[in-house]
């Protein structure tokens, strides 16, 4: 559940833990002051483990057109041996 960061007419601010589906607070619910939404700088997204770039392919990194085909030398035909 997200949480809000709300900002009363004083100026100061608070936050609420708030369903995304619910509408935003009108009024405090402390002191009954109007209150507006406000963007804040942290997401709050977390990145753990290893990391997606190593995660999404394997040691050798993503593959090519070439290298899929079964063409080493790109010339649109294999190499039958």
């Amino acid at each position: 559940m997200p949480t809000y960061t709300y900002r009363r007419e004083d100026g100061s601010t608070f936050e609420v833990d708030q369903p995304i589906t619910e509408d935003p607070l009108d009024a405090c619910p402390e002191t009954g002051q109007d209150v507006e939404r406000i963007i804040t700088d942290n997401p709050g997204v977390i990145f753990k483990g290893d990391g997606f770039h190593v995660n999404d392919y394997d040691e050798h990194g993503p593959k090519d057109e070439a290298s899929t085909s079964g063409d080493a030398d790109g010339d649109g035909e294999t190499d039958a041996s």
